[in-house]
């Protein structure tokens, strides 16, 4: 067998022996092209850049497992960077499409990249994989949008919980005018007024904001409104962002006031480089022990997930998290959904009915996939992220899990 990056494990290589035989009744190769839609240079691309690691990373295994086992089906990808920006995105679907023939794309990683391209992707029968994409306004049955991470749905109950159980009575919270951010914040007020507590959602900033003194002050104001009625350690701030949030860190750290509540966040900004790049704003996170929720990895890891997790790190220097490492998961269901249902290539209904079911089955590096009647992920769990200064450096650590 050809030296794979990853030595495969039985339960990925299996689903292919059935496709096999009806592939190796011809020496023609055909050939499919995978679209990524990732942010690289832009906004979250601690996200973006281990995606793409790990879309080459399962183009290769892909590819090497297939030839080995005889198969005429062959993979190649075109990545575009989008930025975050949802015309970058709109613009990288059609281009894939109209200029490469593109049927399938992974990404866009963001809900409002999603939600620009969605009208597009169903009327050219374009299957599209999110990995990174949660809100609930983009959960629809029978589309041609899936997801492969739980929606904010599962994310706000969790946060909400986390921040019920540790005896907060009233959440502050304040978002990024995207469909994500805004749905996040949604879901967790939702799920925190459903435990009892009480809920002040600021209206949401604008994507391009960079002068949060408005938003701060609103936000000064409601923490002197319920310190006199519930103290400072009832209440909580939830900040659904991007990286963003530490030009709003360094803003918020001027004041005391804000100094005086715990802060939580969105998985938007877990793990972000670019907060790490100020001291200043690391400092007011681990003083207000910020911490945010990240897509969880099963507690039973895959083999293969230390070996894919080991190369991405090494490739990019950036540790994946699980909502990276679906993307290599995602890779390998799209291979298995082609490979073994070539008769459903021409009726879209019959793919995306394929997709599912091959989904459903697949254990991969980021553990059983199982999707949903909206074609999303329909469990997960959430470890938590939070600032630490250590040997005078600061580092994002885990600190804890949701309920």
């Amino acid at each position: 067998m050809k030296k794979l990056i990853s030595i495969l494990t039985a339960s990925m290589m299996v689903f292919f022996l059935a496709g096999c035989t009806k592939d190796c009744e011809s020496d023609v190769i055909r050939n499919y092209n995978i679209g990524g839609l990732f942010s690289i240079t832009g906004n979250w691309s601690s996200l973006g850049i281990p995606s793409q690691e790990a879309m080459r990373l399962g183009l290769i295994d892909v590819n090497a497992y297939l030839e080995d086992r005889g198969s005429n089906v062959r993979f190649t990808t075109t990545l575009s960077d989008t930025q975050l920006d949802t015309s970058l995105a709109k613009s990288a679907i059609e281009r894939a499409f109209t200029e490469y023939g593109i049927r399938f794309i992974i990404g866009p990683q963001s809900s409002a990249e999603l939600a620009a391209i969605k009208d597009y992707a169903n009327a050219n029968k374009i299957l599209v994989v999110s990995q990174g994409s949660t809100a609930s306004s983009l959960a629809i049955a029978n589309d041609a949008i899936f997801r492969f991470c739980p929606g904010d749905g599962v994310e706000g109950n969790a946060m909400a919980q986390t921040m019920f159980a540790s005896g907060k009575s009233v959440v502050i919270s304040l978002a990024r005018s995207d469909a994500g951010n805004r749905g996040l914040q949604q879901s967790v007020g939702n799920a925190f007024a459903a435990f009892g507590g009480q809920v002040e959602a600021l209206n949401s900033y604008s994507t391009t904001n960079t002068d949060f003194s408005v938003v701060l002050a609103q936000l000064k104001a409601k923490i002197l409104q319920y310190t006199s009625t519930v103290g400072s350690d009832g209440i909580a701030v939830y900040l659904a962002s991007f990286d963003e949030a530490k030009i709003l860190f360094e803003q918020a750290s001027t004041d005391p006031i804000f100094s005086t509540v715990k802060w939580y966040g969105g998985d938007g900004i877990v793990l972000s480089n670019v907060l790490l790049s100020s001291n200043i704003a690391c400092a007011f996170a681990a003083s207000t022990q910020f911490f945010a929720p990240n897509f969880g990895l099963p507690l039973t890891p895959n083999p293969q997930l230390a070996n894919i997790a080991a190369s991405i790190n090494t490739n990019t220097g950036i540790e994946p998290d699980a909502y990276a490492l679906s993307v290599y998961d995602i890779m390998w269901v799209l291979a298995k959904t082609i490979a073994n249902h070539p008769n459903s290539m021409d009726d879209f209904s019959k793919l995306k009915t394929a997709f599912v079911s091959e989904a459903n089955q697949h254990y991969g590096i980021t553990g059983p996939v199982v999707l949903n009647a909206n074609g999303d992920r329909s469990t997960g769990s959430f470890d938590y992220y939070g600032i630490v200064l250590e040997a005078g450096t600061y580092r994002w650590k885990l600190v804890g899990k949701s309920l």
